[in-house]
């Protein structure tokens, strides 16, 4: 009876003990905190470690300075993919977890928090291939936000996360849609666009706080998903973002431009950003210029960059791609000998989780290399030198290519470059010669076509059409980028149809 006693004083004295220390515990964005988020969100991550010591030295109590810590983990490990960092700041998102728990439940950052690292946790999985340990991250962040959203609906962060996983919800491909049942995560298009652009437009003190951080995440999914990218280039230029001195926004509007046909501006982002020491060293700036230079034809630099890259980045996302872009370069320069070791490289290196790989990778085991006309144009289309790019192609027709590849190629690229031209009925046009010539094909071709003309349609207001063409994209089986065709394409059909 006594052991007993004394059992349960001292489980009431630990309880008691527990719930005190607990009650201790704050979520405090003090002004030091606010200073160490500026730091590390502009990826000049040293200054925010000894900012997020000042700030527990101000604190103990003050749980922020870990929540801060995870940006710093997530940012090293998701840019640089280094093996051995993994190793050392992975167990970091659990503990962080763990001591963010001990904060008090009726503060709003108190699922916020484990929210966000969470999130942070399940995209550096999905870098290091544990696809399915970041679903249930997700699915566990999303929960966590939704039920933060109807505890405390003025707290604007929330509407910052949720709106973003919202969107991405709302465009899961169907061939990982029983992963979405699965995990009981469903999603809106336009809900989640609504979401962001209210904290893009308020003037609550936390909402101008995470202003680059939601400017960041409406950027990405507006040009992605709702596929606007000159919307999103107006607003890069309407926020007057600092490009110069934040490194995480420099790379936002450096990567997008690569990807919008911007060459020059991405160039000039790149080369004009603040190149102290005491920013992230990373060498994916090296990859993004590799491509502007490549795109301009300035073959010998970008080969040097792509080379640069690849000895140093550690990690396997978007390696293949590079092996194959040097190869590319190589064999432009007249460099057989390197453009087959590049070509080996490919076969070789990195993994096939992103389409950009798995092409890469394919071209390398076709033993075919293409055409050089066909490749100039390409790349100088991808830049958006649109007019040497058609200037290429009008010094051949349709019948001087013998390969069916080429014939479709040419076909296609001829129409891609009308469009980005804003010549629409030539574009069309193409583009149907060239659906016809490659439906049954595993290029990517025909479907890409399908995807443009919809956008095309809709760009026109004529609706039904673009989903007519949305759905003929989506019907194409068993052809190169496949899950990323098809998600364009349901967010057309949903921007179409108001879904």
């Amino acid at each position: 009876m006594k052991c007993t006693l004394q059992k349960l004083v001292f489980s009431l004295l630990f309880c008691i003990a527990f719930f005190a220390v607990k009650a201790g515990k704050v979520y405090d964005f003090s002004g030091t905190c606010q200073q160490a988020y500026k730091e590390i969100t502009s990826l000049r991550l040293a200054n925010g470690e000894k900012l997020i010591a000042q700030a527990k030295a101000e604190n103990p109590d003050n749980l922020i300075p870990y929540f801060l810590s995870s940006y710093i983990d997530f940012f090293v490990l998701f840019f640089n993919e280094d093996p051995a960092e993994l190793k050392i700041r992975e167990p970091h998102f659990d503990d962080y977890l763990n001591l963010l728990d001990d904060g008090p439940a009726s503060s709003p950052f108190y699922n916020y928090c484990r929210a966000v690292v969470l999130i942070q946790a399940a995209c550096v999985e999905i870098k290091f291939g544990k696809r399915w340990a970041a679903g249930w991250d997700f699915r566990k962040a999303f929960g966590l936000i939704k039920d933060n959203r109807k505890k405390f609906p003025p707290f604007v962060p929330n509407n910052m996360l949720y709106g973003p996983m919202q969107v991405v919800a709302g465009t899961i491909p169907d061939g990982y849609k029983w992963i979405a049942g699965l995990f009981g995560i469903k999603g809106s298009i336009n809900n989640g666009m609504a979401l962001m652009q209210s904290v893009i437009n308020s003037n609550d003190g936390f909402a101008r706080l995470f202003a680059n951080e939601a400017a960041f995440y409406y950027c990405y999914v507006s040009f992605y998903i709702q596929n606007q990218p000159g919307r999103v280039f107006q607003f890069i230029k309407q926020k007057n973002f600092d490009l110069e001195n934040n490194h995480l926004m420099a790379y936002m509007a450096a990567n997008l431009a690569v990807n919008n046909k911007l060459n020059e501006f991405a160039r000039n982002v790149i080369e004009n950003r603040n190149m102290s020491p005491v920013y992230m060293q990373t060498p994916v700036w090296n990859f993004e210029l590799a491509y502007v230079q490549m795109r301009h034809l300035e073959l010998a630099d970008a080969a040097k960059n792509f080379e640069y890259f690849l000895s140093h980045f550690k990690g396997k996302f978007y390696v293949k791609d590079a092996c194959e872009k040097l190869s590319w370069c190589y064999y432009l320069m007249g460099n057989t000998t390197a453009a087959n070791n590049a070509r080996q490289m490919v076969l070789k290196r990195g993994n096939t989780d992103t389409d950009a790989d798995k092409e890469a990778y394919k071209n390398a085991g076709s033993g075919k290399w293409p055409n050089p006309l066909l490749l100039k144009a390409r790349v100088l289309n991808d830049g958006g030198y649109n007019q040497q790019a058609i200037t290429l192609l009008r010094t051949k027709a349709l019948n001087n290519f013998t390969d069916a590849t080429d014939k479709l190629e040419y076909t296609y690229r001829t129409g891609r470059i009308y469009d980005d031209m804003n010549y629409d009925d030539s574009a069309v046009k193409y583009y149907q010669a060239a659906i016809s010539l490659g439906i049954n094909r595993t290029e990517y071709y025909a479907s890409r076509a399908a995807l443009q003309i919809g956008m095309i349609y809709e760009k026109q207001g004529n609706r039904p059409l673009a989903i007519q063409y949305y759905q003929k994209c989506l019907s194409m089986q068993n052809h190169d980028y496949k899950d990323s065709m098809d998600q364009k394409a349901k967010s057309g059909i949903a921007r179409c149809s108001g879904g």
